[in-house]
């Protein structure tokens, strides 16, 4: 893509073509062989990356921020790069302007950079030069940031997460070259999850929420998320009747969240039998060809939280810290206490170290078993290979048979079944081999 032409006197220039055809040349002077190669590897690094309209690597971006200035207007000139900006004249609020239209990230993620990039505005000011921002003034940004406002204070979670955007913003300033190093390099947020604000939803008081929800769809909710794990809105609102196999009882959950990571966009999710009822409920009062589980999500403007304190209020209930995520959280709280770490995460499409640190819970439960009081309470807080090996005993015994009492319809003994039959898959066929009494392997004399 690029040559090393060798001038008389020593001197050295650069010959490549441009993304048009054009034939350009940059001259580096009287400089050695090997600096004229290793510029022109640099230079190659760059053509690629604006032909696969890629951005440039970070070694190569670190090589054009310390290039010295009078080369760099060559590569200007031949239009490998854009002219510099002078940090001088570059204010704080043009550099958030031009963060967020770089930035690539979910509609819902993009939210909460807006949060942390108004903490910026609001403490600095708009027209603050970006190169006067200095390590104390960062150090004096989190104090502000952690002071209550109007009688409230962020959670400690909410300001590490305010702390990781502003240290993402000014790398993005050291990376195209507006600035040397980073004010907030060396910044700590503090933990991103928060102890104080978890709770365990024990089912008693499920069950009165439960009672309380005005229809199945906020039923299906609750229990979604109670029972199945499934993160609210995201996931509930993506579930389709074509996700539900009735006769394996499992769900097919999109996750938008984890959609980025290859591998993660689906993920397999056991039917508990307290989720089962209120699922086959909803699916026998949906209207003909509905396609959606839960269509009321798909309405932007509703006010799921609000929604779901009234229905917490009319069961007489004292609504907990998180909602949805502590309902999240205890249905983690209560798989991991009966199947391996592994297996849960990934039924909760998370890692087991994500599951330790957001959502596992101790509860008094666990306390009073290992000082010998009591007994294992009905949130399966169960100790030892008993609790395991009963657990494992249940799961394989439990029936895969509707609860209903009249003959199923013919969708629900399809895999995938769905209101819309159309997208409806046939399930293999259940094997029903009995294995010969002398089991697998062939007979062997004794040793």
């Amino acid at each position: 893509m690029a040559s090393v032409v060798r001038d008389p006197n020593g001197r050295k220039r650069i010959l490549f073509t441009d993304g048009d055809g054009e034939r350009k040349a940059i001259r580096l002077g009287v400089v050695s062989v090997k600096a004229a190669e290793s510029f022109r590897l640099r230079v190659e690094a760059i053509l690629s990356a604006t032909e696969m309209r890629q951005p440039l690597d970070a070694d190569t971006s670190a090589w054009l921020a310390e290039l010295p200035e009078r080369m760099h207007k060559r590569l200007v000139r031949v239009g490998l790069v854009a002219p510099r900006v002078k940090p001088e004249a570059l204010t704080l609020g043009a550099m958030l302007d031009r963060f967020e239209k770089a930035v690539t990230v979910k509609a819902s993620t993009m939210i909460a950079y807006g949060q942390a990039l108004r903490m910026l505005r609001d403490h600095f000011g708009e027209s603050t030069p970006l190169a006067s921002i200095t390590p104390a003034h960062a150090d004096e940004w989190r104090k502000a940031i952690t002071e209550p406002t109007k009688g409230k204070r962020l959670a400690t979670a909410t300001v590490s997460k305010r702390v990781r955007v502003a240290k993402a913003v000014f790398r993005k300033a050291v990376k195209w070259g507006l600035i040397q190093s980073s004010p907030f390099a060396d910044l700590r947020g503090g933990a991103e999850s928060n102890r104080d604000r978890s709770h365990y939803v024990d089912r008693p008081t499920v069950a009165k929420v439960l009672e309380a929800c005005p229809d199945d769809e906020w039923r299906a909710i609750v229990a979604l998320v109670r029972f199945a794990g499934l993160r609210c809105p995201s996931e509930v609102g993506l579930l389709r009747w074509g996700d539900v196999n009735w006769e394996r009882g499992r769900l097919t959950v999109r996750s938008p969240k984890t959609a980025g990571h290859e591998g993660h966009a689906l993920r397999m999710v056991p039917i508990p039998p307290e989720l089962r009822p209120i699922l086959l409920a909803l699916f026998d009062a949906a209207e003909p060809g509905a396609v959606a589980v839960v269509p009321g999500l798909s309405d932007a403007g509703i006010n799921l939280r609000t929604h779901f304190e009234r229905i917490i209020g009319r069961a007489g209930v004292k609504a907990w810290p998180r909602l949805y995520h502590n309902l999240r959280a205890s249905c983690a709280t209560d798989w991991v206490e009966r199947f391996p770490a592994h297996v849960v995460a990934g039924w909760l499409g998370h890692s087991p170290m994500i599951a330790a640190t957001h959502y596992l819970q101790t509860r008094d439960a666990h306390f009073d078993l290992a000082a010998g009081f009591g007994t294992p309470d009905e949130g399966g807080a169960k100790s030892g290979a008993e609790s395991g090996a009963q657990a494992a005993q249940n799961a394989a015994q439990h029936p895969t048979a509707s609860d209903r009492t009249d003959s199923p319809d013919e969708s629900e003994v399809l895999c995938f079944a769905g209101v819309s039959r159309d997208d409806a898959n046939e399930c293999e066929s259940t094997r029903n081999e009995q294995v010969a009494p002398l089991g697998f392997e062939p007979r062997t004399k004794r040793l």
